[in-house]
């Protein structure tokens, strides 16, 4: 089994996000150039997740720092939740697991992760009906890598017609629940040791 990005914890999975596009205000050459390379070098869920908040901070101009991220046992039908009200980004283990094995490039795998998390974070930032949300995770990720990233195809599609083997992953009913340690790593540093 091939492993994209190394472990300080566990790991998760992302959700289904279709999109539409909507303008946002930005174009791309205004964008920093290091997201793309950025999102290509992250070694952990806690790098993927600083991609995805710059990208929104710079798109939308709206930023939440503090979440916490856990691994659970989800069907494999559910990519990831957010708790209404809560602080903490729930993503399915075993769609991650599957899609960690099965990815044919660290890029790929890394985009899946990057979308499954911008469209949880952006329900933290209060977009909570599942059509705005999806418009708006495809509306940043095109802003952010342009129209040909792998992270936008997958934003502007569905990852379970894109990667139809997701259906076939490992699941439970969501009764394990592991924290991943140091997500949001960048916002708690320097208050949490």
């Amino acid at each position: 089994m091939q492993t994209f990005l190394r472990e300080a914890s566990p790991r998760a999975t992302p959700l289904p996000v279709r999109g539409g596009s909507r303008s946002s205000g930005r174009s791309q050459a205004e964008l920093p150039p290091s997201l793309a390379q950025d999102l290509e070098r992250a070694e952990d869920l806690d790098r993927v997740f600083q991609v995805v908040r710059r990208a929104v901070r710079e798109v939308l101009h709206k930023e939440r720092t503090g979440l916490g991220l856990a691994l659970s046992d989800l069907p494999p039908g559910l990519g990831a939740y957010w708790p209404v009200t809560g602080n903490m980004i729930v993503l399915n283990e075993g769609l991650l697991g599957t899609m960690r094995s099965m990815a044919r490039s660290p890029v790929e795998y890394n985009s899946f992760v990057y979308v499954i998390l911008a469209h949880e974070y952006l329900h933290a930032l209060g977009y909570w009906g599942e059509g705005p949300v999806r418009t708006v995770t495809a509306q940043v990720t095109r802003a952010a890598f342009g129209p040909e990233h792998p992270a936008t195809l997958m934003a502007e599609g569905d990852l379970w017609e894109r990667f139809p083997f997701l259906r076939f992953s490992p699941g439970g009913r969501g009764r394990r629940l592991r924290m991943v340690k140091g997500f949001d790593s960048s916002a708690t540093a320097p208050y949490i040791r």
